[in-house]
């Protein structure tokens, strides 16, 4: 039962010179998540071009809705110019009664309460509407309810045009790389992609980049599309990019230090405001010495409108510097040829990209588990090597659930690489992620050997938007004492049923004890609080500038927006990068105590667990740059990185302070060179080849 409450206010008034007002349509708001759509013709403005000599200056709506923090509203110009006027705020209070959205107000939205009767600062700048285009046309106040039951109406809204309109902030420089996308004023949609063009400005680590610099990391096409579920829904959305040729078809390049492909993704920060949940936890699950993907910051302008901070990333896919597994062709459908590569995936499904397990959750016997196949795709995957992988699974499950399940012969270590789940669980139940068990789970098999199974491996690790965090709903995940194991999601009613394959495993003692020897070990080193600690004030401090410019563009900082959290969110990112160090301390602290299993004869149980010693270089050779990716757990940031050419004689000497941070070889003569780094009192060598 919602208490309501009502608030008596006086309407704070401006009058603006040459003041336009115009009408638009009304309606019922439905609960369904999808974009409900309300009009108005704009038509005679007394300027053709917005600015700030005539621009929109006002926003004024009415809705009646019993769940306030359940809309999105969002105003969208006849050119497709999109801002985001609130979402995520009044909490379970209801209505807006003659609100205003005003950049001359003197409060911001988030600091109102309903039924936010008043004139306030919208999340995002109405600015951004007067970038010079014809106001006269069809504009758009979009709503979405993002959540079900509580349905609304709007009662009215209206625009206004006016004199000393706010304009656009334009991102001229940072000290991140730069990401420029343009489409030609094509709408960016989630299906199909679009073609367009996208240049990467990056003078290296330390170095300014400016919008005027001409584009030095990448200059080309692209197509792209928008990427996601949930997150799709937010006002700062994610992106699918593949790089092509002049000829429109894929084209495998390095960017930002990465290994060359043609498939990378922008993930995007609004549910995220420390910038780093899903950052951590793929360097973790690397440093563990698993593949994650590698990533990149950067700021982003599409077709000249600045999105704030994403992470340039890696996809998930079959690749050499990717997921290394066999390729398998549509030939290979008997034998060992059919053995491998597969990725699968528990996700979203339909009957068409997946297949129905035999097994039910050991915990839960009345939910059916369904698996996605990722590699071969599910329009490519033949009907031998569907057969292959379901009968591979259902050994496994059979093993696992039979009453030898631990024995080391024919139990389930038969069919599945034990390290690698034990990694994975540590990685997601240190993030206490509420996907991680469920939605984004991957797994992945290589081809067999004469000799050997190739035995089903955890991961990568994906999707931690949701992790990191107190979150209201079930007593998993809203615990403030960094209780509850994720693993257990199938508790909760969650939206895609998980396999529950780890409660069998943590059933056995001999996975127990590994799970425990793993932990102590990593606790020694990469899960130290204070490396952990270290990691994050470092980049931290690489987006203290940035950050700014973000939280200005979405308006957020202060409010809980994207996933609700049980606790208020700080209004500083300083607050915030306190609120997260301090919520991972109290996690562990938790894990310490309640992790099972004895953590005796551990030199056994994690031989062979770490990752290679050593540095790779991509891409080597190289042409303009390279970046370095440490293998080596007990090397710290930052390294000092020494180019030596043949003659012994050190070239340059590079304070390389963040992975895959790049330097470049302007200067340097084609030919073979020494890398040595220094950290941590360790010294390593590499070979490089500049062409």
């Amino acid at each position: 039962m919602k208490h309501k409450i009502t608030f008596l206010l006086s309407l704070l008034s401006f009058t603006f010179i040459q003041a336009q007002t115009f009408s638009g349509s009304t309606g019922i708001i439905n609960d369904n998540g999808q974009n409900i759509d309300f009009t108005t013709t704009v038509s005679g403005l007394t300027s053709n071009q917005l600015n700030a000599s005539l621009g929109i200056v006002q926003v004024c709506l009415k809705i009646t809705h019993t769940y306030d923090s359940d809309l999105n509203v969002s105003l969208i110009a006849p050119d497709g110019t999109t801002i985001n006027l609130f979402s995520g705020i009044g909490g379970g209070d209801d209505n807006f009664t003659n609100t205003c959205l005003n950049q001359s107000a003197s409060i911001s939205i988030n600091s109102g309460s309903a039924p936010f009767t008043g004139s306030f600062n919208p999340q995002e700048s109405l600015g951004n509407c007067n970038n010079n285009q014809n106001g006269n046309g069809v504009w758009t106040l979009r709503i979405v309810d993002a959540a079900a039951q509580d349905e609304g109406y709007l009662v009215d809204w209206t625009i206004t045009f006016g004199n000393n309109a706010a304009v656009p902030f334009v991102l001229t420089s940072s000290n991140l790389p730069i990401v420029i996308i343009n489409t030609g004023g094509v709408p960016i949609l989630d299906d199909p992609a679009i073609n367009a063009t996208m240049g990467i400005i990056y003078n290296g680590e330390g170095n300014v980049n400016t919008t005027l610099d001409t584009p030095n990391n990448y200059n080309g096409n692209i197509s792209i599309e928008y990427r996601g579920a949930y997150s799709q829904s937010l006002p700062q959305k994610p992106y699918k990019i593949e790089t092509l040729d002049a000829n429109d078809l894929p084209q495998d390049v390095a960017i930002l230090g990465m290994p060359e492909e043609h498939d990378w993704v922008l993930i995007a920060n609004y549910n995220d405001k420390v910038f780093m949940r899903n950052k951590l936890a793929y360097q973790l699950f690397n440093e563990m010495g698993n593949y994650a993907t590698r990533n990149q910051y950067c700021e982003v302008v599409i077709n000249g409108r600045y999105q704030g901070i994403y992470l340039f990333m890696e996809s998930i896919k079959r690749d050499n510097n990717r997921v290394d597994i066999a390729k398998l062709e549509t030939t290979e459908i008997s034998g060992i040829n059919v053995t491998g590569g597969y990725i699968i995936k528990n996700d979203y499904w339909d009957g068409s990209n997946s297949w129905l397990l035999n097994y039910h959750p050991i915990d839960h016997p009345e939910l059916d588990v369904r698996l996605v196949y990722d590699y071969p795709k599910p329009d490519v995957i033949t009907t031998e090597q569907q057969t292959y992988i379901q009968s591979f699974i259902n050994d496994f499950e059979t093993a696992l659930y039979s009453p030898n399940f631990s024995d080391p012969v024919n139990g389930y270590s038969k069919y599945i690489d034990t390290d690698s789940f034990i990694d994975y669980f540590i990685v997601n139940e240190l993030a206490r992620n509420n996907d991680g068990f469920k939605k984004s789970s991957y797994f992945h098999k290589d081809k067999d050997s004469p000799t050997a199974i190739s035995k089903l491996k955890a991961g990568p690790v994906w999707d931690f938007d949701w992790a990191w965090k107190n979150i209201p709903g079930c007593s998993i995940f809203d615990s403030t004492n960094g209780s509850g194991w994720a693993h257990r999601i199938n508790d909760c009613g969650p939206d895609v049923n998980s396999p529950g394959w780890y409660v069998r495993l943590m059933q056995d003692p001999t996975f127990q004890n590994k799970l425990r020897c793993r932990w102590d070990n990593f606790r020694a080193t990469i899960l130290s609080n204070s490396s952990i600690t270290n990691y994050i004030d470092t980049n931290a401090s690489l987006l203290n500038e940035a950050q700014i410019r973000h939280f200005e563009k979405w308006g957020n900082l202060g409010v809980n927006s994207g996933t609700p959290e049980i606790e208020a969110d700080p209004a500083t990112f300083e607050e915030q990068i306190t609120k997260f160090k301090n919520w991972i301390s109290t996690r562990i602290a938790w894990l310490d105590s309640n992790i099972p299993g004895i953590g005796n004869n551990c030199n056994l149980a994690t031989q062979n667990l770490s990752k290679k010693q050593g540095i790779s270089i991509y891409p080597n050779p190289a042409k303009a740059f390279f970046s370095i990716q440490s293998n080596d757990e007990n090397l710290l940031f930052p390294m000092q990185i020494k180019i030596i050419d043949m003659q012994g004689r050190v070239l340059k000497v590079v304070d390389y302070r963040q992975e895959n941070a790049l330097i470049y070889t302007n200067g340097f003569q084609k030919g073979t060179y020494c890398i040595q780094v220094d950290s941590n009192g360790k010294k390593l060598f590499s070979k490089l080849i500049i062409e």
